[in-house]
C-alpha cells in the first residue's frame, strides 16, 4: 500500500500520488500515460485525471503496479480497475495487468485461441484475473520467454492444467516445465510458432502468431527515440541478441508486444526495416530500459 507520508515530492497537488516505494518499471505510465510521467527516475502524477477515461486508466495502473508504490487519497472503489483485465489490446490479444516485483513488472499477455489459450510470460496471481481468464477458456500453455519472467507461472498451470514451455537454458527459472525446448531451431504448436533468440539470455525465445510477435525481453518499442531497441545493459550476449534481431525479421507481422518496453503496431514492411535497422546499429548505451 501506498503511503502519503513518503509521497514524493514531484507529485502535482491532488488524490492521486506516487510514493518513494517506485521501482520505475513503466507500467503506470503506459497504462496511464496522461497521469504519469517519469521524473528522476521515478514515476510522479504529472497530471490529475481530468475525465472518466484517465480515472479508469490511473485505477488500472495503481492495481498493476508492482510494489503498491500509488495511492488514492479519495480511496475510490478499484473494482471496476479489476475487472478491466485481461484488457484487450487487439483481436485475441490482451494484457493481462497485475504486474509483478519479481520480473521487474513484466508484462504478461493472454492469447485466445481455437485450440486452447496461451498465457505468454506470468503476471502476479490475482484472483479475479484467474476468474476472469476463466469466463475466456482458461488456459493450454505458458510460454515462459526466458528465465526472468516466470512470476505465478507454477500456480497458474497447477490451477488451470496448463503446460509450462521453456528453453532448455532458461530451465532452472521452471525446472518442473512440462515441455522443454531444445537447440536453435523453431517449434511448431499448430499455428503458433516459437523460435529461440538467444542474446538476452542464453534461451530467450518469441512467440509468433498470426500478425502478432510476443518479444520478451528480445526487442521493444522505445517511446523516446521512436524506434526499435534491444536492452543492451540486460544482455547476456548483446552481439548474439543483435543476430537474433535479424532472424525474426523473416516473419511477418504487425503487432510487437514486449514484456519490458513499449508495444507497437506497424504495417508488416515498417516493421521489418524497423528489425534490419536495429540489428545493424544496435541501441544506444544510453538507451534505458
Amino acid at each position: 500500500m501506498a503511503d502519503p507520508k513518503h509521497r514524493l515530492s514531484s507529485n502535482v497537488p491532488g488524490a492521486l500520488y506516487v510514493d518513494r516505494t517506485c521501482i520505475d518499471c513503466d507500467t503506470c505510465r503506459q497504462l496511464a500515460p496522461a497521469t504519469f510521467l517519469d521524473v528522476n527516475g521515478m514515476s510522479s502524477v504529472q497530471l490529475q485525471p481530468r475525465s472518466e477515461a484517465e480515472l479508469a486508466q490511473a485505477l488500472q495502473a495503481l492495481v498493476s503496479c508492482p510494489v503498491g508504490a500509488i495511492g488514492d487519497a479519495e480511496h475510490r472503489s478499484v473494482r471496476a480497475a479489476v475487472a478491466a483485465f485481461p484488457l484487450r489490446i487487439d483481436g485475441p490479444v490482451s494484457y493481462l495487468g497485475f504486474n509483478a516485483a519479481d520480473s521487474f513488472a513484466a508484462d504478461s499477455y493472454l492469447l485466445e485461441h481455437r485450440d486452447g489459450n496461451w498465457m505468454i510470460d506470468a503476471p502476479r496471481w490475482n484472483g479475479a484475473l484467474v476468474r476472469a481468464i476463466a469466463d475466456r477458456g482458461g488456459l493450454r500453455y505458458i510460454f515462459l520467454t526466458h528465465q526472468d519472467d516466470v512470476a505465478d507461472a507454477a500456480r497458474y498451470a497447477a490451477h488451470f492444467g496448463a503446460q509450462r514451455i521453456i528453453h532448455h537454458a532458461d530451465r532452472r527459472a521452471m525446472p518442473d516445465a512440462e515441455i522443454v525446448l531444445e537447440g536453435d531451431e523453431p517449434r511448431a504448436f499448430g499455428d503458433v510458432t516459437i523460435v529461440p533468440t538467444p542474446g538476452h539470455s542464453r534461451g530467450s525465445c518469441v512467440l509468433y502468431y498470426d500478425t502478432y510477435l510476443f518479444s520478451g525481453d528480445h526487442v521493444a518499442w522505445s517511446r523516446e527515440t521512436g524506434k526499435l531497441r534491444a536492452h543492451r545493459r540486460y544482455s547476456y550476449d548483446y552481439a548474439q541478441q543483435l543476430r537474433s534481431v535479424e532472424r525474426i525479421a523473416a516473419y511477418d507481422f504487425t503487432w510487437l508486444l514486449p514484456g519490458h518496453g513499449d508495444r507497437i503496431r506497424l504495417e508488416a514492411d515498417a516493421m521489418r526495416a524497423a528489425l534490419h535497422e536495429l540489428a545493424r546499429v544496435g541501441t544506444p548505451r544510453e538507451a534505458r530500459r
